[in-house]
């Protein structure tokens, strides 16, 4: 029996386990990092001021604020982010990218855009490419966190 919308699902979750094992792994050899990490820092640099509040970042990662509170303790060791306190309220501090978190975030997303045009060289053409971009945009339309 045939189910297109269960069909679709267990695609989109293949598609993802290949996609986030094929470009972590080229992320890890490379730069050191795993593909959240540096989704991390791309939302970070995208942010006014560079910051954002944990909260923040784990809605746009679809993780939970402990999720990201493990993922910045490494790259606050290594310099990439630090930590500030919001002089308003004592309670709300943010993650901060660094000048060395901007020149990794800026390479490893040339690394990523490389990836990305590997993975459909061959297999598609540029209308295709830009008509699943289209529909996948429209299936997480209203998400916090899009990066382009």
């Amino acid at each position: 029996m045939s189910n297109p919308p269960l069909s679709s699902v267990l695609a989109l979750l293949r598609a993802h386990a290949r996609i986030e094992e094929q470009f972590g792994n080229a992320l890890g050899s490379i730069h050191g990092l795993a593909l959240k990490e540096l989704l991390l820092l791309m939302h970070l640099s995208a942010a006014p001021k560079l910051r954002l509040s944990r909260i923040d970042l784990a809605k746009r990662l679809h993780v939970s604020a402990s999720t990201v509170t493990r993922m910045t303790q490494p790259l606050e060791k290594l310099g990439m982010v630090g930590r500030q306190a919001d002089p308003r309220d004592a309670r709300l501090a943010y993650v901060v990218l660094t000048a060395a978190g901007q020149r990794l975030a800026k390479d490893a997303r040339a690394t990523l855009e490389r990836s990305s045009e590997a993975l459909f060289r061959d297999r598609w053409t540029k209308p295709e490419i830009a008509t699943l971009a289209g529909l996948l945009g429209r299936l997480t339309a209203g998400l916090p966190g899009e990066l382009v």
